[in-house]
């Protein structure tokens, strides 16, 4: 209890702060509940008239900061003058835009600022909605932002705040550089205030911001309102990953855990060989740990539910629903339930029956009145959307998720699990970073609900429980620019300003104020890894003769078998390609190796010229879905012949379990003696491969008794020199890089049009400056050739897709086109690619990516008015159908390139009015529900 001298003391000091910060005084009666320290600071100086950049963990309250921005910018100047005829007129109100990184954050900010100041008061501009644009606050993406300050739109008059949320979203390696654009262009009497997750080089960005946008304050907070406690599950054993928060700083493992995951580990290397059963193998039983309706149970008990179950992987998010209602969990109360149908119908009325049953919408909504759910990119966006709402009111109990949820809107919960440390980052499986696992775990604890977060890490025999350590205490990362000159900025920017103050304004860029702060410790590690090289030489010397020598035909050797084995590979797949065209209806086939092994029977070749052939089929396991040539080793071999039903329904329970009976029935071996082996073909010799072994065994070097050891050193000194080359690159390219890179681009925008001898913008280079793509040069020359015109709404579609869609992984294949005016577009198109990437090539720039064909057939298909469910079966996929998420973000990419042909000048009459009717043909169905959602 404090003293009444302490008490009058401590309300002396509140009236100074009140009188000292009104504003935020204000502010703070308006919120209900007391700002912490870092909120108060970062207010204080933004009331003080500067810049701020705050730092601080997922769900700390940073928000609170820019929504303080809001509040001065509708508070208007204090020091207005009023005009001496009408004392009663109120101060003059500024305006405050608030950025956002994604759409969903965009909306969600905008109807907590309408039930704030009212709608009157809030606009929101995205790709998809403008509402009340010219309202004194406006919520948008940072792309719109972006656009608007090359446009010089009118809307920028009275901007007085801009609020950067997720502002660490510049280092994206696709849309990062946009924050930048948006930082150096903003007027200089915008306030900015930028909002960060915790990275270790705060103070680095902040000495770049205040460079290019003067005095900013450094708020950094590493306290996490609700405490978080990290722990293990080892099989059925939950152990705490820290004794307490001491040893937490130290990295020290509890000692329990580490006792007995490592007697847990010695127990199954002691077991090798001891068990018969499936797992059994190199070294010993095959761990098996907690399945996931354990886990989801086990939190249930604990109480330590609403929980966010990390898998990075789609399919694993799905199958693990499907594994916790096959072990008969269930969540909810019969209120709960009630409520979730009631909340699950009012959201998908718009959407077609017959595509809610393609979609799996029963199955879906079996999972959520149970409390279970999955969250990925691969689903429909209004079905991710009703998950997140029904999460956030507690009646979805647990949710299994990619790590895209991390980056996603508001959705805290009581545990965060993770089932594994490893992710597939779209080119290989790579261990999480440390700022991955406290985006991950940060979602733990829920402010003003929960009194602890929980995050969980799930034990296997690969999972060291100091690795797991590390990356818990590692609470921060580094922010790293991903900004590089695009066409587009290079016509903007000349447009705006002029070549010269151009390079001046990217050589402010965060890019080159890291990439010269970086050049010193590059140059350094070169000279350490030559000297280094030179000791690994002298190893590496032989007195029988040049080892060197002797070396490189031992690498000559090995990258021709590489190559060998690559055409192998080449010449299976075609084989499997083929005798997979040659299925029929009815065929009983046995799939040799992937998660559908075993026998299958065909219901439907699917050989229409998609592509690769991907046929539907049942396995004996009952499980019905498309193969692809990837799943076969060797060729399809037709075992037997079955009848199908006419009018068989491969959704139907029912009949699958029928069906799949009739396959066991014929009799046949599941795995047919070998379990998915190669073919194993006796091939003769190569003759390079036998000539340069005759080389190898007649060198010198090859008697040598220690010539192994010298091959060790020679590979290591191999690898050291590849590596420092790259380094002696990055350096040579670091200084001034961005401003060279701006200077060939300006070259090439200049021989091709864009840019006339003597800088000025032209009428095509005004055309590309508003085409906001990845592949905005290629589109230009398209529109410039006449490449679209004459298409047909659904043909244009189509063409305009392979500028814009990725496939997620590289299929070897290229993907099928609708005869016609579509190829022939296409082939135009890449023709152009082609040229442009010889262009690019000869000037050292970064080639403009490949177009992607794979998404041509289901948007020419959709467009036509064909059924989703055919839709989604023609995607040049991997595993199969395209998932509907895919198909209506790609879809929603497509519509937003043919807005901007719409609009363009550079494009026919015709063509944009093709453009509009292609538009109106893809915005129906999932596609319409989706853009008025």
């Amino acid at each position: 209890m404090s003293s009444p001298a302490e008490r009058y003391a401590a309300a002396r000091r509140k009236a100074a702060q009140a009188a000292q910060f009104p504003a935020l005084d204000e502010f703070a009666l308006e919120l209900g509940f007391d700002l912490d320290d870092f909120q108060r600071e970062a207010c204080q100086s933004l009331e003080r008239g500067s810049g701020v950049l705050v730092c601080a963990p997922t769900g700390a309250g940073k928000t609170v900061v820019g929504e303080f921005a809001v509040h001065l910018a509708l508070r208007g100047r204090p020091d207005d003058p009023v005009p001496a005829a009408d004392a009663t007129t109120p101060p003059a109100r500024r305006k405050c835009f608030y950025t956002t990184p994604i759409k969903a954050l965009s909306n969600q900010k905008y109807h907590d600022l309408v039930a704030r100041y009212g709608a009157e008061q809030v606009g929101l501009l995205t790709g998809d909605n403008a509402i009340n644009g010219d309202a004194p606050v406006v919520v948008m993406t940072t792309e719109v932002l972006r656009n608007m300050l090359y446009a010089g739109s009118s809307t920028l008059q009275g901007l007085a705040y801009v609020v950067m949320d997720e502002v660490h979203y510049l280092a994206d390696r696709f849309r990062g550089g946009v924050w930048e654009e948006v930082i150096i262009h903003l007027p200089a009497s915008v306030t900015l205030v930028s909002l960060s997750a915790t990275v270790s080089n705060a103070e680095e960005f902040a000495d770049w911001l205040v460079t290019v946008r003067g005095e900013t304050a450094v708020v950094v907070s590493e306290h996490r309102p609700v405490p978080l406690w990290q722990h293990m599950l080892v099989g059925k054993r939950m152990f705490d990953l820290f004794h307490d928060a001491d040893a937490a700083r130290k990295h020290d493992v509890h000692p329990e855990l580490l006792r007995y995951t490592r007697e847990t580990a010695r127990r199954l290397e002691l077991g090798e060989g001891r068990s018969a059963g499936p797992g059994a193998g190199r070294r010993g039983p095959r761990w098996r740990g907690p399945s996931r309706p354990d886990i989801v149970d086990r939190l249930d008990r604990e109480g330590l539910l609403p929980a966010i179950l990390f898998i990075f992987s789609r399919a694993g998010c799905a199958a693990a629903v499907q594994q916790c209602l096959a072990a008969g969990l269930r969540l909810t109360s019969a209120e709960e339930r009630a409520e979730i149908r009631r909340v699950v119908e009012s959201r998908v009325t718009a959407i077609p029956g017959e595509d809610l049953t393609v979609l799996g919408y029963w199955e879906w909504l079996d999972g959520l009145e149970r409390g279970l759910a999955a969250h990925h990119a691969g689903m429909l966006p209004v079905f991710k959307e009703i998950v997140e709402e029904l999460f956030v009111r507690g009646l979805v109990k647990a949710v299994f998720a990619t790590e895209t949820l991390a980056l996603g809107i508001n959705m805290p919960a009581r545990c965060v699990v993770l089932e594994r440390l490893v992710k597939y980052n779209g080119e290989a499986h790579v261990d999480l970073t440390p700022g991955e696992y406290t985006q991950l775990t940060g979602r733990a604890g829920r402010r003003g609900i929960d009194v602890e977060g929980h995050a969980v890490v799930v034990w296997s025999p690969e999972t060291d429980p100091r690795q797991v350590a590390g990356l818990a205490s590692t609470r921060t990362y580094p922010l790293r620019s991903s900004f590089r000159p695009s066409y587009n900025m290079a016509v903007n920017l000349v447009g705006t300003v002029g070549a010269e103050p151009a390079r001046a304004l990217l050589e402010s860029s965060f890019a080159q104020f890291q990439a010269d702060r970086s050049v010193v410790g590059l140059a350094r590690q070169v000279q350490r890894n030559t000297e280094t090289i030179e000791a690994y030489g002298a190893e590496a010397a032989c007195h029988h003769g040049d080892f060197d020598e002797y070396f490189a035909l031992r690498v000559a050797i090995a990258d021709r078998e590489k190559a060998i084995a690559r055409q192998g590979q080449t010449q299976r797949k075609a084989a499997a390609v083929a005798s997979l065209e040659r299925l029929r209806v009815g065929d009983v086939i046995r799939v040799p190796s992937g998660r559908r092994a075993g026998l299958a029977v065909v219901l439907d070749p699917a050989t229409g010229g998609f592509g690769e052939p991907r046929p539907l089929v049942l396995t004996q396991d009952r499980w019905a879905g498309r193969v692809s040539p990837g799943d076969f080793t060797t060729p399809a071999e037709v075992l037997a012949r079955i009848r199908v039903p006419k009018h068989f329904n491969h959704r139907s329970p029912g009949a699958r379990r029928d069906l799949a009976a009739e396959v066991s029935g014929t009799g046949l071996d599941r795995h047919g003696g070998r379990r998915g082996g190669r073919s194993r073909q006796v091939t003769g010799e190569d003759h390079q491969i036998t000539q340069l072994r005759t080389e190898l065994r007649h060198h010198p070097c090859h008697a040598c008794p220690e010539r192994e050891e010298h091959a060790r050193w020679a590979e290591r000194r191999r690898r050291l020199e590849r590596d420092t080359e790259e380094l002696r690159e990055r350096v040579s390219g670091r200084t001034g890089s961005l401003a060279r890179t701006f200077d060939r681009i300006v070259a090439l925008l200049t021989e091709r049009g864009y840019l006339a001898c003597d800088g000025a913008v032209t009428d095509a280079g005004r055309m590309l400056g508003r085409i906001w793509t990845e592949a905005d040069l290629l589109v230009a020359e398209c529109l410039r050739r006449g490449v679209w015109n004459g298409l047909s709404p659904a043909e244009l579609a189509a063409a305009v897709s392979v500028v814009v869609f990725e496939a997620r992984r590289d299929v070897d294949e290229r993907a099928s086109l609708p005869r016609g005016p579509v190829a022939d577009a296409v082939d135009e198109t890449l023709k152009l690619w082609g040229e442009i990437e010889a262009d690019e090539a000869a000037r050292g720039l970064t080639a403009t990516r490949e177009p992607d064909l794979g998404f041509a057939w289901p948007v020419y298909r959709w467009a036509r008015g064909e059924a989703l469910a055919k839709v989604l079966g023609s995607g040049h996929e991997i595993d199969g159908e395209m998932p509907a998420g895919d198909f209506v973000r790609w879809a929603r990419q497509v519509v937003d390139l043919l807005g901007q042909i719409a609009d363009s000048g550079g494009a026919t009459t015709e063509l944009r009015s093709t453009a509009r009717q292609a538009i109106a043909a893809v915005n129906r169905g999932v596609l319409a529900y989706h853009t008025s959602a």
